[in-house]
């Protein structure tokens, strides 16, 4: 059945700003404000290893593929959280994996960012025919909304014949809705800069190598490392082999951002929950007896749990050295 909304009142937050810090293009010639002028553009401010944006990714996906014909420029812009992102190769691939199709500014710099005055990721920002910026989004969710300003955008600009219907996805993978009834674990860094409830049995040393033994026991959300680490600023990173990482968490999904320090080399890990293979609630990147392989620096979908979701322990041992493990994200 077809349904219809009203018209909201959409404020105009502002003039489009300039485009002109974007290091690099893909997707694209280089994109201007002034050569925009006349369609209705949406921009998705990503980086490539944030799970809050692979789960809003599928909607967008739809948006440029359903509207492109109707006078909608969906531009992503890649604005990298971790100094691995900045790799244009890296951000190339990444886009080709996740079948981003649609206009890329490489915003490597932040200039973008800054101009848009973002603070954090995913970010979407509506703006109209006449250039001016009537509707911005932050962080997942609101996709209806979101989709009927489009609509409204495109019927002020004159455009006719828009569909009031909403796009259906059905986000697989990294891509999956996270299950917020259940979630109680949140995202955690692992560098020192912007970690959390890191336990420890001794002191931690950062920026040095340094063997770490893990506590006898971890509260919810607290996690420790075995074995031969460097504790850096945005990351930790293993020296010898079999080195591992725990993390006690509550959430249907487990998450982490990581890969081989040395480009063109292979991380092989063994995961646990609870001190068992993962079974059935193994993620797309492991088998059901925990094994898999790091080989890019990236988000990783390592557990997927069914109902009923309770406080687990996770527990992740690389066979090999050299892994940078970043972040932690739950779902």
């Amino acid at each position: 059945m077809r349904v219809t909304s009203a018209a909201v009142q959409l404020p105009v937050e502002g003039p489009l700003p300039s485009l002109g810090g974007a290091t690099d293009w893909l997707n694209s010639q280089p994109l201007t404000a002034s050569g925009l002028r006349g369609k209705v553009v949406v921009f998705d401010f990503w980086t490539y290893s944030c799970i809050n944006w692979l789960r809003q990714l599928p909607y967008v996906r739809a948006w440029a593929e359903k509207y492109k014909n109707q006078g909608l420029v969906v531009i992503g812009v890649h604005a990298p959280e971790f100094a691995f992102e900045k790799d244009l190769d890296k951000v190339r691939r990444a886009a080709k994996d996740m079948r981003v199709d649609y206009p890329i500014a490489i915003d490597s710099d932040h200039a973008i960012w800054r101009a848009f005055k973002i603070q954090y990721w995913p970010a979407l920002y509506f703006v109209d025919a006449k250039g001016r910026i009537r509707h911005h989004q932050f962080g997942e969710g609101n996709y209806e909304e979101s989709e009927r300003i489009i609509q409204q955008l495109l019927a002020e600009a004159g455009v006719g014949g828009v569909s009031h219907d909403l796009v259906l996805v059905d986000g697989r993978g990294a891509e999956a809705a996270a299950d917020w009834e259940s979630l109680k674990s949140a995202e955690n860094y692992l560098g020192y800069q912007r970690t959390e409830n890191f336990a420890l049995s001794g002191s931690a040393v950062f920026y040095k190598r340094h063997v770490y033994a893990a506590p006898a026991q971890l509260r919810l959300n607290h996690w420790a490392i075995v074995g031969d680490w460097t504790v850096g600023k945005q990351a930790i990173e293993l020296h010898g082999a079999n080195g591992r990482i725990l993390y006690r968490f509550h959430a249907r999904d487990l998450h982490v951002v990581m890969g081989p320090a040395a480009r063109g080399t292979s991380i092989r890990f063994h995961v646990l929950i609870d001190g068992q293979p993962p079974g059935a609630a193994h993620g797309i990147d492991v088998d059901a007896q925990g094994n898999g392989t790091a080989n890019e620096q990236r988000l990783y979908n390592l557990i997927r749990q069914r109902k009923p979701i309770a406080d687990r322990q996770f527990e992740i041992e690389f066979l090999d050295p050299g892994v940078q493990a970043f972040s932690f994200t739950f779902g």
